[in-house]
């Protein structure tokens, strides 16, 4: 038999740490009460069943990795085994619960989705395939999780689409993005619409592709005006969703400055101690000739669309950042990490060194 006092500090163990109080507990309507413990952090528990769909990505892994480091417990869909295996070290133990999913599985998104109150859809294509065109990921694909959403009482979603989706857009990317959010507005009419631009950030597509490929980018005479944004600001307004109630509506992040794609080459080139590219303008119909032909091997170096999307100038939009608490930071700030790799030995450590914004639109 235990003693008294050896009782007392038993029960003493086992309440847990922090105590509880009316506003750790949030009823979103009509889905269950969501109380979140402990002391905020890696370690807590928000009380939140998010499933992030897309997690694979670019911008889903620094979705996935903030709403961890809030206590949150994430269901992360996958298609390839290995692709999601990163993901596991960005929650708790258990925080992190892997689901095989297919878009094209109704059942299998159901269960993905049936124990959480918010739902966020990432998934985007760069390039069609055989077996996935732009409509079937970022129109009738979405509109499919935004239905069985609707379906299973998920409280949220929050759709992911592009700062130049546009019905009248030369690009076949464009367009299908626009129809995908007139899509998941019918089936899911309080879901939240964010409009992303272009990404830059580790591993991107971004200013990777333009130190590695710079002559894929020397379109439209350097003219095309671009508003990039850094993916962990993006990340981080898609993560404080997560504390509103509801926000419904379209929002846009565009990125804070507007840059020309000359001054962007310049500009990757002058941080990475790259030489200036030799090859010249080519005309448009040219290059898209030679994009036809890049998409002879498996794994296609840019596509026809892509190498449009490159032709057409983001939207000149304000930017929603307020709303989500964030102030965009400017791509000087990050540029460095990103591209310091493809410095020579020689100008590893080198200071940065930054060309004048003088082709800044």
């Amino acid at each position: 038999m235990f003693s008294s006092s050896r009782l007392l500090r038993l029960q003493r163990l086992a309440v847990p740490a922090g105590k509880r109080a009316i506003h750790d507990l949030v009823t979103p309507v009509p889905s269950k009460p969501i109380i979140s413990s402990g002391i905020p952090g890696y370690s807590a528990v928000s009380g939140h069943i998010v499933t992030v769909f897309g997690c694979t990505g670019f911008l889903g892994r620094y979705v996935v990795s903030k709403l961890g480091k809030m206590g949150t417990q994430v269901i992360i869909p996958y298609r390839e085994e290995d692709d999601k295996r990163h993901l596991k070290l960005t929650g708790d133990l258990g925080q992190i619960v892997p689901m095989e999913w297919d878009i094209r599985n109704e059942q299998q998104i159901e269960e993905c989705l049936r124990h959480s109150d918010i739902v966020y859809n990432l998934v985007g294509r760069d390039y069609e395939t055989k077996n996935f065109s732009y409509s079937d990921v970022h129109a009738k694909g979405a509109q499919r999780i935004a239905r069985i959403a609707a379906q299973a009482g998920v409280s949220r979603f929050v759709h992911v689409s592009h700062l130049n989706a546009s019905h009248n857009s030369k690009s076949k990317f464009y367009r299908s993005k626009a129809e995908g959010e007139e899509l998941v507005k019918e089936a899911f009419p309080n879901a939240t619409i964010v409009r992303p631009p272009a990404m830059y950030g580790l591993e991107d597509k971004f200013l990777t592709n333009m130190a590695y490929w710079p002559m894929w980018w020397q379109v439209n005479g350097g003219q095309t005006t671009m508003r990039p944004a850094h993916v962990i600001d993006v990340a981080q307004a898609l993560a404080n969703l997560m504390h509103s109630t509801q926000a419904p509506g379209n929002f846009s992040l565009p990125g804070p400055v507007t840059f020309t794609l000359e001054y962007l080459l310049e500009f990757v080139q002058s941080v990475a101690y790259l030489p200036p590219s030799h090859v010249p303008y080519l005309p448009k119909p040219v290059m898209l000739a030679i994009a036809r032909l890049a998409q002879l091997p498996w794994f296609p170096m840019v596509s026809p669309d892509e190498l449009e999307r490159r032709y057409i100038n983001d939207a000149d939009v304000e930017g929603d950042w307020d709303v989500f608490g964030i102030t965009p930071g400017q791509i000087e700030d990050y540029a460095l990490g990103a591209l310091r790799r493809f410095r020579s030995a020689d100008n590893f450590t080198r200071p940065l060194v930054i060309p004048p914004r003088t082709s800044v639109a």
